[in-house]
Protein backbone atom coordinates (compact mmCIF):
# COMPACT_ATOMS: atom_id res chain seq x y z
CA UNK A 1 0.00 0.00 0.00
CA UNK A 2 1.48 3.45 -0.80
CA UNK A 3 1.75 6.20 1.01
CA UNK A 4 1.05 9.65 0.06
CA UNK A 5 3.97 11.99 -0.62
CA UNK A 6 7.15 10.23 0.49
CA UNK A 7 8.96 12.11 2.85
CA UNK A 8 12.28 13.68 2.02
CA UNK A 9 15.46 12.04 4.15
CA UNK A 10 18.69 14.16 6.29
CA UNK A 11 19.89 10.48 5.34
CA UNK A 12 19.61 10.41 1.99
CA UNK A 13 20.87 13.85 1.51
CA UNK A 14 24.14 12.85 3.48
CA UNK A 15 24.54 9.87 1.14
CA UNK A 16 24.11 12.08 -2.32
CA UNK A 17 26.92 14.34 -0.83
CA UNK A 18 29.13 11.18 0.33
CA UNK A 19 29.00 10.20 -3.18
CA UNK A 20 30.40 13.69 -4.41
CA UNK A 21 27.76 15.59 -4.75
CA UNK A 22 27.96 19.31 -3.45
CA UNK A 23 25.02 20.58 -2.00
CA UNK A 24 22.13 18.55 -2.44
CA UNK A 25 18.93 19.61 -1.91
CA UNK A 26 15.15 18.28 -1.66
CA UNK A 27 13.13 19.13 -4.81
CA UNK A 28 9.52 17.35 -4.98
CA UNK A 29 7.95 14.04 -2.76
CA UNK A 30 5.13 12.22 -4.66
CA UNK A 31 3.35 8.58 -4.58
CA UNK A 32 6.19 6.82 -5.94
CA UNK A 33 9.27 8.35 -4.24
CA UNK A 34 11.39 11.52 -3.17
CA UNK A 35 13.66 13.56 -5.62
CA UNK A 36 16.75 15.60 -4.84
CA UNK A 37 18.49 18.11 -6.79
CA UNK A 38 22.38 17.25 -7.43
CA UNK A 39 24.88 19.43 -9.07
CA UNK A 40 24.84 19.91 -12.69
CA UNK A 41 21.21 19.73 -14.06
CA UNK A 42 21.39 16.18 -12.57
CA UNK A 43 18.55 15.12 -9.91
CA UNK A 44 18.47 11.78 -7.79
CA UNK A 45 14.52 9.94 -7.55
CA UNK A 46 14.22 7.15 -4.38
CA UNK A 47 11.95 5.07 -5.62
CA UNK A 48 10.14 4.18 -2.10
CA UNK A 49 6.97 3.08 -4.07
CA UNK A 50 8.57 0.87 -6.26
CA UNK A 51 10.86 -2.29 -6.14
CA UNK A 52 14.34 -2.77 -7.77
CA UNK A 53 12.86 -4.88 -10.13
CA UNK A 54 10.45 -2.87 -11.83
CA UNK A 55 13.90 -0.77 -12.73
CA UNK A 56 14.62 -2.08 -16.48
CA UNK A 57 11.04 -1.92 -16.65
CA UNK A 58 10.55 1.58 -16.57
CA UNK A 59 13.45 2.64 -18.23
CA UNK A 60 12.23 0.98 -21.41
CA UNK A 61 9.34 2.95 -20.93
CA UNK A 62 10.61 6.03 -20.56
CA UNK A 63 12.75 5.27 -23.66
CA UNK A 64 9.79 4.41 -25.63
CA UNK A 65 8.39 8.20 -24.80
CA UNK A 66 11.35 9.68 -25.34
CA UNK A 67 11.98 8.22 -28.60
CA UNK A 68 8.52 10.11 -29.94
CA UNK A 69 8.53 13.51 -31.18
CA UNK A 70 7.20 15.33 -28.49
CA UNK A 71 6.67 18.97 -27.83
CA UNK A 72 7.65 18.66 -23.96
CA UNK A 73 10.21 16.54 -22.50
CA UNK A 74 9.87 13.75 -20.62
CA UNK A 75 12.25 11.43 -17.91
CA UNK A 76 15.05 9.68 -19.10
CA UNK A 77 17.36 7.34 -16.66
CA UNK A 78 20.75 8.13 -16.97
CA UNK A 79 22.45 5.76 -14.18
CA UNK A 80 21.07 3.76 -11.33
CA UNK A 81 21.07 2.02 -7.90
CA UNK A 82 20.49 -0.12 -5.53
CA UNK A 83 20.62 0.94 -1.56
CA UNK A 84 19.36 -1.55 0.61
CA UNK A 85 16.48 -2.75 -1.32
CA UNK A 86 15.82 0.82 -2.16
CA UNK A 87 16.14 1.89 -6.14
CA UNK A 88 17.98 5.30 -6.70
CA UNK A 89 17.87 6.71 -10.53
CA UNK A 90 19.81 9.56 -11.59
CA UNK A 91 17.68 11.67 -14.43
CA UNK A 92 18.46 15.25 -15.95
CA UNK A 93 16.19 17.53 -14.30
CA UNK A 94 13.78 18.65 -16.73
CA UNK A 95 13.29 22.14 -17.12
CA UNK A 96 9.82 24.65 -16.12
CA UNK A 97 8.23 25.03 -13.18
CA UNK A 98 4.70 23.29 -12.51
CA UNK A 99 1.62 24.83 -14.34
CA UNK A 100 0.22 26.11 -11.10
CA UNK A 101 3.06 27.15 -8.92
CA UNK A 102 0.55 27.74 -6.25
CA UNK A 103 -1.16 23.98 -6.41
CA UNK A 104 -1.57 23.10 -2.67
CA UNK A 105 -2.36 26.48 -1.33
CA UNK A 106 -4.16 28.55 -2.82
CA UNK A 107 -7.11 27.13 -4.84
CA UNK A 108 -7.73 27.61 -8.75
CA UNK A 109 -10.22 30.49 -10.01
CA UNK A 110 -13.61 28.93 -10.42
CA UNK A 111 -13.45 29.27 -14.16
CA UNK A 112 -9.85 27.79 -14.90
CA UNK A 113 -7.51 30.33 -16.90
CA UNK A 114 -6.85 29.95 -20.90
CA UNK A 115 -2.90 29.21 -20.26
CA UNK A 116 -4.06 26.24 -18.42
CA UNK A 117 -6.83 24.63 -20.28
CA UNK A 118 -4.44 25.21 -23.59
CA UNK A 119 -1.50 23.59 -21.30
CA UNK A 120 -3.22 20.49 -20.73
CA UNK A 121 -4.76 20.05 -24.24
CA UNK A 122 -1.43 20.29 -25.59
CA UNK A 123 -0.20 17.34 -23.32
CA UNK A 124 -2.96 15.52 -23.81
CA UNK A 125 -2.96 15.20 -27.08
CA UNK A 126 1.12 14.86 -27.41
CA UNK A 127 0.75 11.60 -25.15
CA UNK A 128 -2.30 10.39 -27.31
CA UNK A 129 0.55 10.59 -30.19
CA UNK A 130 2.61 8.60 -28.39
CA UNK A 131 2.40 4.55 -29.38
CA UNK A 132 1.65 1.96 -26.41
CA UNK A 133 4.29 0.36 -26.52
CA UNK A 134 5.01 -3.47 -25.41
CA UNK A 135 7.09 -1.86 -22.27
CA UNK A 136 3.69 -0.38 -21.18
CA UNK A 137 1.63 -3.17 -21.56
CA UNK A 138 3.41 -5.21 -18.45
CA UNK A 139 3.43 -2.46 -16.19
CA UNK A 140 1.58 -2.51 -13.37
CA UNK A 141 -0.17 -0.19 -11.83
CA UNK A 142 -0.09 0.97 -8.27
CA UNK A 143 -1.95 -0.98 -5.41
CA UNK A 144 -2.25 -4.31 -7.87
CA UNK A 145 -0.57 -7.26 -7.74
CA UNK A 146 -0.35 -8.04 -11.96
CA UNK A 147 0.31 -5.76 -14.75
CA UNK A 148 -2.55 -4.41 -16.18
CA UNK A 149 -2.87 -5.97 -19.51
CA UNK A 150 -1.77 -9.54 -18.06
CA UNK A 151 -4.31 -11.98 -20.12
CA UNK A 152 -5.62 -9.22 -21.91
CA UNK A 153 -5.92 -8.10 -25.15
CA UNK A 154 -8.35 -4.94 -24.74
CA UNK A 155 -7.97 -1.90 -22.54
CA UNK A 156 -11.42 -1.66 -21.56
CA UNK A 157 -11.50 -5.03 -20.71
CA UNK A 158 -7.81 -5.00 -18.95
CA UNK A 159 -9.68 -2.01 -16.61
CA UNK A 160 -12.99 -4.09 -16.55
CA UNK A 161 -10.72 -6.72 -14.62
CA UNK A 162 -8.24 -4.57 -12.48
CA UNK A 163 -11.57 -2.94 -10.86
CA UNK A 164 -12.91 -6.49 -9.79
CA UNK A 165 -9.22 -7.31 -8.26
CA UNK A 166 -9.35 -3.31 -6.35
CA UNK A 167 -13.45 -3.41 -5.30
CA UNK A 168 -12.16 -6.87 -3.60
CA UNK A 169 -9.29 -5.65 -2.02
CA UNK A 170 -11.51 -3.41 1.33
CA UNK A 171 -15.31 -3.42 -0.86
CA UNK A 172 -16.16 -3.10 3.00
CA UNK A 173 -15.01 0.13 3.69
CA UNK A 174 -16.47 1.26 0.44
CA UNK A 175 -19.74 -0.11 1.65
CA UNK A 176 -19.73 2.05 4.73
CA UNK A 177 -19.38 5.19 1.94
CA UNK A 178 -20.81 4.22 -0.87
CA UNK A 179 -24.24 2.69 -0.87
CA UNK A 180 -25.24 0.41 -3.60
CA UNK A 181 -21.57 0.16 -4.44
CA UNK A 182 -21.07 -3.13 -5.36
CA UNK A 183 -24.09 -2.42 -7.79
CA UNK A 184 -22.07 0.35 -9.17
CA UNK A 185 -18.96 -1.70 -9.38
CA UNK A 186 -20.79 -4.38 -11.75
CA UNK A 187 -22.51 -2.10 -13.75
CA UNK A 188 -19.12 0.13 -14.45
CA UNK A 189 -17.52 -3.38 -15.64
CA UNK A 190 -20.09 -4.11 -17.62
CA UNK A 191 -20.06 -0.83 -19.20
CA UNK A 192 -16.09 -1.52 -19.70
CA UNK A 193 -16.49 -4.72 -21.78
CA UNK A 194 -19.46 -3.20 -23.75
CA UNK A 195 -16.82 -0.26 -25.10
CA UNK A 196 -15.52 -0.64 -28.30
CA UNK A 197 -11.77 -1.13 -28.88
CA UNK A 198 -10.16 1.60 -28.75
CA UNK A 199 -6.60 2.79 -30.29
CA UNK A 200 -3.90 2.18 -27.56
CA UNK A 201 -1.71 5.27 -26.24
CA UNK A 202 0.93 6.02 -23.55
CA UNK A 203 -1.19 7.08 -20.68
CA UNK A 204 0.28 9.30 -17.77
CA UNK A 205 -2.57 8.00 -15.47
CA UNK A 206 -1.65 11.14 -13.25
CA UNK A 207 -1.73 14.58 -14.67
CA UNK A 208 -1.79 16.37 -11.50
CA UNK A 209 -0.38 20.39 -11.35
CA UNK A 210 2.58 19.94 -10.12
CA UNK A 211 3.44 17.24 -13.18
CA UNK A 212 3.10 19.36 -15.69
CA UNK A 213 6.10 21.84 -16.32
CA UNK A 214 5.31 25.30 -18.55
CA UNK A 215 7.94 28.04 -19.41
CA UNK A 216 7.38 31.74 -18.92
CA UNK A 217 4.76 32.34 -21.44
CA UNK A 218 2.79 28.82 -19.66
CA UNK A 219 3.81 26.65 -22.83
CA UNK A 220 4.18 23.15 -21.43
CA UNK A 221 8.38 21.81 -21.50
CA UNK A 222 8.10 18.68 -19.49
CA UNK A 223 5.90 16.17 -18.41
CA UNK A 224 7.20 14.29 -15.29
CA UNK A 225 6.65 11.79 -12.53
CA UNK A 226 4.80 9.21 -14.97
CA UNK A 227 4.31 5.80 -12.55
CA UNK A 228 1.19 6.26 -10.46
CA UNK A 229 -1.35 4.49 -13.25
CA UNK A 230 0.92 4.71 -16.16
CA UNK A 231 0.09 2.25 -18.95
CA UNK A 232 -0.84 1.55 -22.17
CA UNK A 233 -4.30 2.59 -22.73
CA UNK A 234 -7.41 4.41 -24.49
CA UNK A 235 -5.97 8.27 -24.64
CA UNK A 236 -9.56 9.21 -23.55
CA UNK A 237 -8.99 7.38 -20.19
CA UNK A 238 -5.76 9.57 -19.65
CA UNK A 239 -8.39 12.84 -20.23
CA UNK A 240 -11.11 11.50 -18.09
CA UNK A 241 -8.84 11.02 -15.39
CA UNK A 242 -7.15 14.39 -15.94
CA UNK A 243 -10.10 16.29 -16.24
CA UNK A 244 -11.45 14.40 -12.41
CA UNK A 245 -8.26 14.96 -10.55
CA UNK A 246 -6.65 18.32 -11.54
CA UNK A 247 -8.47 20.13 -8.76
CA UNK A 248 -9.42 17.82 -6.08
CA UNK A 249 -10.05 19.18 -2.63
CA UNK A 250 -10.85 23.06 -4.05
CA UNK A 251 -14.37 24.83 -3.43
CA UNK A 252 -14.81 24.46 -7.16
CA UNK A 253 -13.55 20.84 -7.46
CA UNK A 254 -16.74 19.52 -8.81
CA UNK A 255 -16.91 22.20 -10.98
CA UNK A 256 -13.58 22.24 -12.77
CA UNK A 257 -14.32 18.48 -13.37
CA UNK A 258 -17.22 19.08 -14.86
CA UNK A 259 -15.48 22.06 -16.99
CA UNK A 260 -12.45 19.89 -18.31
CA UNK A 261 -14.65 16.86 -19.18
CA UNK A 262 -16.67 19.19 -21.17
CA UNK A 263 -13.77 21.11 -22.69
CA UNK A 264 -12.01 17.66 -23.19
CA UNK A 265 -15.01 15.57 -24.80
CA UNK A 266 -15.55 18.97 -27.11
CA UNK A 267 -11.76 19.89 -27.89
CA UNK A 268 -10.80 16.04 -28.69
CA UNK A 269 -13.66 14.28 -29.81
CA UNK A 270 -14.91 12.07 -26.85
CA UNK A 271 -17.62 11.04 -25.93
CA UNK A 272 -18.24 12.47 -22.23
CA UNK A 273 -20.30 9.68 -21.07
CA UNK A 274 -17.64 7.10 -21.88
CA UNK A 275 -14.95 9.52 -19.68
CA UNK A 276 -17.34 9.65 -16.94
CA UNK A 277 -17.34 5.87 -16.75
CA UNK A 278 -13.30 5.88 -16.94
CA UNK A 279 -13.84 8.40 -14.07
CA UNK A 280 -15.84 6.03 -11.92
CA UNK A 281 -13.52 3.18 -12.59
CA UNK A 282 -10.25 5.34 -11.55
CA UNK A 283 -12.06 5.76 -8.31
CA UNK A 284 -12.95 2.32 -7.84
CA UNK A 285 -9.59 1.28 -8.78
CA UNK A 286 -7.37 4.04 -6.56
CA UNK A 287 -9.91 4.60 -3.36
CA UNK A 288 -7.90 2.51 -1.02
CA UNK A 289 -4.10 3.63 -2.22
CA UNK A 290 -3.41 5.82 0.93
CA UNK A 291 -4.89 3.79 3.76
CA UNK A 292 -6.59 1.00 4.21
CA UNK A 293 -9.52 1.86 6.26
CA UNK A 294 -10.82 5.01 3.86
CA UNK A 295 -9.68 7.75 6.46
CA UNK A 296 -7.86 9.55 3.81
CA UNK A 297 -8.66 12.29 1.92
CA UNK A 298 -8.42 10.62 -1.23
CA UNK A 299 -11.23 7.86 -0.05
CA UNK A 300 -13.57 10.34 0.70
CA UNK A 301 -12.37 12.28 -2.83
CA UNK A 302 -13.74 8.99 -4.95
CA UNK A 303 -16.27 7.67 -2.48
CA UNK A 304 -18.08 11.66 -3.44
CA UNK A 305 -17.57 10.95 -6.76
CA UNK A 306 -19.16 7.98 -7.16
CA UNK A 307 -22.22 9.12 -4.84
CA UNK A 308 -22.59 11.64 -7.49
CA UNK A 309 -24.50 9.63 -9.82
CA UNK A 310 -24.55 12.80 -12.27
CA UNK A 311 -23.60 10.89 -15.13
CA UNK A 312 -24.22 7.32 -15.54
CA UNK A 313 -27.10 5.90 -14.52
CA UNK A 314 -25.87 2.64 -12.30
CA UNK A 315 -28.80 1.02 -11.83
CA UNK A 316 -30.75 0.67 -15.65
Amino acid sequence: MAEYLQRHSDDWLAYFAARGHRAPQPLAAGVEGAVYRLDEGLVAKVWSGRPPTDFRLFREVYEDIAAHPLPFATPQILASEERGGVLVTYERELPGAPLRREAGNTPPARDLPAHETDALLTVLRGLASVPGSPAMRRLTVQGDDRPLWHGHTRFPDALAALVERATRRHGDVLAAAVPGWAVAAERVTELLRALPDTRVTAVHGDLVPPNVHVDDAAVPVAVLDFGFFTTAGDPAFDAAVTAAIWDMYGPDAEHHTAELTSLFATALGYDAKVLALYQAAYALTTYDLFSPDGSDGHFHWCAALLNRHTVIDWTT
